[in-house]
C-alpha cells in the first residue's frame, strides 16, 4: 500500500496520474487500433462498429459501479489503516464482477442484433455492427474482473501493475487486429467480427496476467475464497457508492445513443465521421481523467484519515492541473480539429463532420475537465449521488431539445454540437455547486483543542 495522506498533493496527483493515464492511453488504443483497420473496409463498417461502440458505455457504466465503489471504501480503509476491511471490500468486489460478467454475456449474445438495427443507419452498418458487438461481448464480461482488481489497487495507492497489464494487452490487440480483420498471415479476413475478437482474446490475457500478480505479488489486499461469501451489507455499500457513478456511464450511453439516432437520417458518413470525433475526443480526454482518477484515492485516503484540509487542497490541485490541459488540448482542436480526423479516414464527407464536431465541442472541454474533477471528489467522499443529479440534468437540457431539433426542416448537425456545448458548460456548474454543498456537510473544520482532522457536529442534512 502507498500512503497518500502525506507528502505533497500536486506531487502525489502527478505520481499517480502518469501511470494511469498510459493505461488509459492503451485501454482507449483498443478502439483506436479496431477503427484503424475497420476504416479500411468503408463507412459502413467504421459507423457500426463506432454505433456498436456506444454500447460499450453500458458496460462501462456497470465498470464504474463495481469500480468506483471499490475504490471509495477500499481507499477510505487504506487511510484509517484497516487492511482487513480493505480485503473484504475487495473479495466482495470480485463476486459482483463474477455476477456483472455472467450477465453482460447473455444480454450481449442475445441483443447485439436488436441494438445495431435500432441505432445504426443502413443495414450494412447494423450487420458490421451486430458482428463487432457479438465477438467482443466476451471481452466486456472479462472487464469486470480487470475493473475489480484495478481498482482495489488504485484504493491502496497502486497503480503501475493496472498500467503495465493495459499495455500488454493492447500490444497483444494491435497484432491480433490485422490478422482476425484483415487476414494478414491467414488470408481468412474476418472483418468487423475479427475486430471484436481480438479485443476479447486481448482483455482474457489480462485478466490472466492481472491474477497471477495478486496471486504471488500482491500483499496489502489479496484473493481469499473464504471471503468470497456474499456479504449483503459489504455489497450494499459498495453499490451506494457505486451505482450513482454506474448511472453516470449510462446517461453518456443515452447520450450518444440519441445523437446517432437524431443524426442517422445524414447517412453512414455523418455517423461515421462523428464516431471517429468521438473517439478522438475520448483519447484527448485522457490526461484530465487521469487526473481525476488520481484525485478520488489520494482525496479518499485523506477523508479516511480525516485530514480535511488536504481533501480541500486536492480539489483544488486536480481543478486547477486539468482546467490547464483541458484549454491546451481546447486550442489544438480549433487549430488542426482535421489531423485527428484523417488519421482514420480521407472519406472527404466524414472527415468534414469529424473536424467540425471537435472544433465545436472543444468549447466544452475546459467544463468537461471539472466536471470529471468534481465527480472524483465525489467518489472520494463516499457520495456519489450528486454527480448523478448533475449527470442527469444535462439529459434532461440536452436530449429533448436535440429531439426537437431533429424534426425541424432547417435541422443541422452543427445545432446538436453547439447544443451539447451548452448543456455542458450549464452541467459543469451544476456540479461545482453541488460539490460546494458536500464539502460544507462533510469537511467540517477542526473543533478547537480538537486532534488534527476531527470533524465538528453539524446539523444534519438529507442525502441526496
Amino acid at each position: 500500500m502507498k500512503d497518500l495522506t502525506q507528502g505533497p498533493i500536486t506531487r502525489l496527483l502527478v505520481a499517480m496520474a502518469v501511470p494511469i493515464a498510459i493505461g488509459m492511453l492503451f485501454q482507449t488504443l483498443y478502439f483506436i487500433v479496431d477503427l484503424y483497420f475497420v476504416a479500411r473496409l468503408g463507412d459502413a463498417a467504421i459507423a457500426g462498429v463506432s454505433s456498436a461502440g456506444t454500447a460499450g458505455f453500458v458496460i462501462m457504466a456497470l465498470t464504474q459501479m463495481l469500480g468506483v465503489g471499490t475504490v471509495a471504501l477500499v481507499s477510505h480503509a487504506a487511510g484509517r489503516k484497516d487492511q482487513v476491511e480493505a480485503n473484504l471490500v475487495f473479495n466482495q468486489s470480485v463476486v459482483l464482477s463474477a455476477i456483472c460478467g455472467v450477465l453482460t454475456l447473455a444480454a450481449g449474445f442475445l441483443l447485439s442484433g436488436a441494438f445495431e438495427r435500432l441505432v445504426a443507419a443502413d443495414p450494412a452498418a447494423a450487420a458490421a455492427g451486430a458482428a463487432y458487438l457479438y465477438w467482443y461481448t466476451p471481452g466486456l464480461a472479462l472487464q469486470f474482473a480487470l475493473v475489480a482488481m484495478g481498482s482495489a489497487l488504485r484504493g491502496t495507492g497502486i497503480v503501475q501493475p493496472t498500467m503495465i497489464v493495459q499495455m500488454l494487452t493492447v500490444i497483444l490487440n494491435t497484432v491480433l487486429a490485422p490478422v482476425l480483420i484483415a487476414g494478414w498471415g491467414t488470408h481468412h479476413p474476418l472483418g468487423t467480427a475479427g475486430a471484436g475478437l481480438a479485443s476479447s482474446i486481448a482483455v482474457a490475457f489480462g485478466v490472466v496476467f492481472l491474477w497471477i500478480y495478486f496471486l504471488r505479488l500482491e500483499h496489502y489486499v489479496g484473493l481469499r475464497t473464504d471471503l468470497w461469501r456474499p456479504r449483503l451489507a459489504v455489497i450494499r455499500r459498495i453499490l451506494n457508492v457505486g451505482l450513482p457513478a454506474g448511472g453516470e456511464f449510462f446517461m453518456i450511453f443515452v447520450i450518444l445513443g440519441v445523437i446517432y439516432w437524431v443524426i442517422r437520417g445524414f447517412g453512414p458518413a455523418a455517423q461515421a465521421g462523428f464516431g471517429v470525433g468521438a473517439r478522438v475526443m475520448q483519447a484527448l480526454f485522457l490526461p484530465v481523467m487521469a487526473i481525476a482518477f488520481a484525485a478520488s484515492p489520494v482525496a479518499g485516503q485523506n477523508f479516511g484519515a480525516r485530514h480535511y484540509a488536504r481533501v480541500r487542497e486536492t480539489f483544488r490541485t486536480a481543478a486547477l492541473l486539468g482546467s490547464v490541459l483541458m484549454l491546451a488540448i481546447t486550442l489544438l482542436c480549433q487549430w488542426r480539429a482535421e489531423w485527428f480526423i484523417e488519421c482514420f479516414t480521407r472519406q472527404a464527407d466524414a472527415v468534414a463532420v469529424g473536424a467540425t464536431y471537435l472544433r465545436v465541442i472543444s468549447w466544452n472541454f475546459v467544463a468537461t475537465g471539472l466536471i470529471f474533477t468534481c465527480s472524483g471528489l465525489f467518489q472520494a467522499l463516499g457520495n456519489t449521488w450528486p454527480s448523478l443529479l448533475s449527470s442527469a440534468s444535462r439529459l434532461l437540457t440536452f436530449v429533448l431539445p436535440a429531439v426537437w431539433l431533429s424534426q425541424r426542416p432547417d435541422f443541422t448537425l452543427t445545432q446538436v454540437w453547439y447544443l451539447s456545448v451548452a448543456t455542458v458548460t450549464l452541467q459543469a456548474l451544476t456540479s461545482l455547486g453541488l460539490l460546494r454543498r458536500e464539502f460544507r456537510r462533510k469537511l467540517a473544520a477542526p473543533a478547537s483543542g480538537g486532534a488534527p482532522g476531527e470533524a465538528v457536529p453539524v446539523a444534519s442534512a438529507p442525502d441526496l
